[in-house]
């Protein structure tokens, strides 16, 4: 009878114990899917889509702050961006030979329009991206982007004709490039607390190893198999390197709530309308060198043809400790800080490419510099939004919009640069490039005495 009794105890024991173990797993789906038996209704609101959704209830003490998926992630952006910005730094080769060889009927200002659309789209694209990547699709973006950029670069190389290029380079690469920028810079920041900008800055190089690589491969081919491989050629470098994000892009946060497209309140905020502000006159002046240092090389300085092609490539590997050493100096003293002072001296190099004439010495040195100086104005925009941000669930929406207003200044950048050059101003071309840089400057200090005061030993 005893053991009877001593069976029962057990039997009902073991189905206590899992009773209270269904209980706790019920308690803990609900707390997770935000369900209550109160407000079951919000079961259907806020149930993550995908696995990966669960992810952003993660506490900031889990972000990984390095490790091999977060650089695996670094790596990816790195890529993203060497198709991406990397195309655009290395629209002069392609402003040159267009305008001597392929099309030299049509103005270096007209040319330039296929450059400066290709970057507004990269840019602007971006806030109709913010969306799908919300929507938990980085992988759709950057898999949709590769085969725009691709497909576009094979299209250019059959192109004859200004509205042909204007459609495959500038449209296509354009749209495929703001696909793969999207994701890149919302996705590397989220694996990283104490070393966000330096990350951010090695991914963004990629677009300086782009704009020595692609130029270099054009110009060495071209002569030897011609425009149409030659081109063909830097879409098939681009489809492998873009391989790598393809397969191992992995966001490791999405926001809790669907953002607007755009929020306009935010601009109410001085400091982000400031910072906005900033971006889009600095951007109108940035990439004139790019695009025509090469020119004015050959035309003004008089330097033989080689050494005035490998002047680009050689602002673009200046450009590379430029996105790489502000980002690692920032994580230190604040974005905001190093930013203003990168920007300034940049503004101050564009006045001082006055002065350069005839000596090679002079250029190479000046082009390095330049490179080096103006990379922080590219790779320090996101970690700049994100530090004077307060809600950082509106962090995505706000760099969309802040991308999207700097695609106005370099739409409008290099074609008037364009004009100038067409009238043999060159002085002029410089002028406007330095002048622009200097307003984005003094509003990117305004931004900063907007957060922080007059107070120079802040971080910020």
């Amino acid at each position: 009878m005893a053991s009877r009794q001593s069976s029962t105890s057990s039997i009902k024991s073991e189905v206590k114990s899992e009773f209270d173990s269904s209980q706790l797993s019920s308690d803990q789906e609900q707390y997770q899917t935000g369900s209550s038996p109160e407000n079951g209704m919000l079961d259907h609101k806020v149930k993550p889509q995908s696995r990966e959704f669960v992810l952003e209830n993660s506490p900031a003490s889990t972000i990984p702050n390095g490790g091999f998926t977060a650089w695996l992630q670094v790596l990816s952006g790195f890529m993203c961006f060497m198709s991406a910005w990397g195309f655009v730094n290395a629209f002069g080769v392609f402003q040159d030979f267009y305008s001597s060889a392929l099309i030299p009927d049509v103005s270096n200002s007209d040319i330039s329009w296929i450059g400066s659309i290709q970057a507004f789209l990269l840019c602007s694209a971006t806030v109709f991206a913010g969306p799908v990547y919300d929507y938990g699709h980085p992988r759709f973006l950057i898999i949709l982007g590769t085969i725009l950029v691709v497909f576009g670069m094979m299209m250019t190389s059959l192109c004859s004709e200004y509205w042909q290029l204007m459609l495959a380079q500038g449209i296509c690469v354009g749209i495929g490039a703001g696909c793969l920028f999207l994701p890149s810079i919302a996705i590397v920041p989220s694996y990283f607390t104490t070393k966000k900008a330096f990350a951010m800055g090695i991914a963004a190089s990629g677009s300086s190893l782009g704009g020595v690589i692609y130029p270099i491969v054009f110009h060495r081919l071209e002569p030897q198999i011609g425009f149409e491989w030659a081109t063909r050629v830097l879409g098939f470098i681009a489809f492998g390197t873009l391989l790598v994000p393809c397969s191992c892009i992995k966001a490791r946060t999405f926001p809790k709530t669907r953002r607007k497209l755009l929020d306009f309140a935010a601009f109410k905020e001085p400091a982000y309308a400031l910072f906005n502000l900033a971006s889009f006159v600095g951007f109108i002046g940035l990439y004139i060198p790019f695009f025509y240092i090469s020119a004015y090389a050959s035309e003004k300085s008089g330097l033989d043809e080689t050494l005035s092609f490998y002047l680009l490539p050689i602002m673009s590997a200046g450009s590379i400790a430029g996105r790489i050493v502000p980002g690692l100096v920032a994580d230190r003293v604040g974005a905001l800080n190093v930013l203003g002072f990168c920007t300034l001296c940049a503004s101050t190099l564009g006045f001082c490419w006055i002065a350069i004439h005839h000596a090679a010495g002079g250029l190479i040195i000046w082009a390095l510099l330049y490179g080096a100086l103006s990379g922080a104005f590219v790779s320090l925009q996101p970690t700049t939004i994100a530090s004077i941000t307060k809600d950082l669930s509106t962090v995505g929406g706000r760099m969309g919009m802040n991308t999207f207003c700097a695609s106005f200044g370099i739409l409008i950048g290099t074609p008037i640069a364009g004009l100038l050059v067409e009238s043999g101003n060159w002085v002029g071309m410089q002028v406007f490039a330095g002048a622009t840089l200097l307003g984005g400057a003094l509003l990117v200090m305004a931004t900063r005495i907007a957060v922080t005061g007059l107070s120079v030993s802040v971080k910020a």
